[in-house]
């Protein structure tokens, strides 16, 4: 038995190797390599597209996040959106998050430079709902390019998801504590005066009573949209080239201009859920709240006049005391429902709304920052001293024509009003 046992032992311990051989090739060769990193490199990043349906529907509501907002285009073919990465990126998935309008043919691009795009995933037979797709490529930019709509509507997505790896890295987190409250600011001074008003009387130069300009430099009757991007600011941020503007304020019938000109822009005075639904005001935006028609305080007179470090004179509709020492301040706070729909409208006010109950009317569901306008005027003393160019105190009114980029605003929104986060002049913590 033993020098059986002893013969046996070569043959069984060569046929262990060779199962151990037989089996390591198994495992190499059956090894999977190690899986790309899967990481969302484009959420929040810049956004353009080849049109857009209105401007409620802008291309940065594609990559925001946010499964309640869509970019979505205008009805033709073909139609694009691409997005910015920052910087080269490795893509291995792309996620389109298909509103009910969708693509049945369409391509997904890359490209180095934005202008020559490879494609790396092609379809004629696109199926709308959530198309998760795996793909291979590289390049700052990734484009979505549909030649065919599935609808008599454009083409509309919740959501451009490109996942991957590289491109640009995140802004970093803030080191502070962070202050839970929804808002960020602009610090706009006074620019220049002038009887004019781009809203109400457009290209009628002198047609108005006397206004201050704060923020845009350029602002006069012609004033578009195309004028204040292009134009100075001066904001901080510079970023902002919006244009805001008030009668002017007299005191013993002298102009008085604000030493200082604040505007918040807020997600207070509505549900904890609306605020995290805020979208950007749509660029081209124009806004005026108060009633510069008013005869006497009623409900229509929505600034409030205050004393600066003197809370115990309270507050009023119209012009208030001041005590010697403080100034004069005013607040107006604007509507933040927005139609969806119009950018101005003929009374320059009804394609906008107050919100009801802590949420946006149905008529106007599209909630907005709240812009809030505090200014302060170096006087004081007897209200009777003052005057508005539009008349008494009660007929304060404030006019905001956006003008900010689309991207940067939709970031403050983003990083500032929807997750309740205090943010300073540069958008930040």
């Amino acid at each position: 038995m033993y020098r059986t046992s002893m013969r046996r032992r070569p043959r069984t311990v060569s046929l262990v190797v060779a199962l151990l051989a037989l089996l390591g090739g198994y495992l190499v060769a059956g090894a999977a390599p190690a899986a790309a990193a899967d990481v969302l490199l484009s959420r929040g990043r810049p956004a353009t597209a080849s049109s857009t349906e209105n401007a409620g529907a802008p291309a940065s509501a594609a990559v925001d996040g946010n499964n309640g907002t869509r970019w979505s285009s205008a009805f033709a073919d073909p139609q694009w959106l691409r997005v910015d990465l920052g910087a080269t990126a490795t893509v291995n998935r792309v996620v389109l998050r298909w509103e009910g309008a969708y693509a049945r043919a369409f391509t997904i691009q890359t490209s180095s430079d934005g202008n020559n795009w490879t494609t790396i995933h092609s379809t004629a037979n696109g199926t709308g709902g959530v198309q998760d797709l795996t793909v291979s490529g590289t390049g700052r930019y990734v484009r979505l390019h549909a030649t065919q709509r599935a609808t008599q509507f454009g083409v509309s997505l919740w959501e451009f998801e490109v996942h991957g790896t590289g491109g640009s890295a995140p802004p970093p987190p803030p080191s502070g504590p962070i202050v839970r409250v929804s808002e960020f600011l602009a610090d706009c001074p006074f620019s220049h005066r002038l009887p004019d008003d781009p809203i109400v009387y457009p290209n009628l130069p002198g047609a108005s009573h006397m206004h201050s300009f704060f923020g845009s430099r350029v602002t006069n009757a012609y004033t578009n949209v195309g004028d204040l991007l292009a134009g100075a600011s001066n904001c901080n941020p510079v970023v902002d080239t919006s244009s805001y503007w008030v009668p002017t304020l007299y005191a013993d019938n002298q102009p008085v201009e604000p030493v200082t000109g604040i505007f918040y822009y807020l997600g207070e005075g509505v549900r904890d859920d609306v605020i995290a639904r805020i979208q950007p005001f749509p660029l081209g935006l124009r806004v005026v709240a108060g009633n510069a028609r008013a005869t006497a305080p009623d409900a229509t007179t929505i600034s409030r006049w205050s004393c600066l470090h003197h809370n115990e004179v309270g507050a009023s509709k119209d012009f208030i005391t001041c005590p010697a020492g403080s100034m004069l301040e005013s607040y107006l706070d604007f509507p933040q429902c927005w139609n969806g729909r119009d950018l101005d409208s003929p009374d320059h006010k009804s394609h906008m709304a107050y919100p009801v109950g802590g949420d946006c009317p149905s008529t106007h569901p599209v909630p907005v920052p709240k812009l809030r306008q505090v200014l302060r005027y170096p006087v004081n003393g007897p209200a009777s001293r003052f005057r508005l160019a539009s008349g008494g105190g009660f007929t304060m009114h404030g006019d905001f024509f956006n003008a900010w980029p689309e991207e940067e605003l939709a970031r403050r929104v983003r990083d500032c009003i929807r997750p309740i986060i205090k943010c300073g002049t540069d958008g930040r913590p």
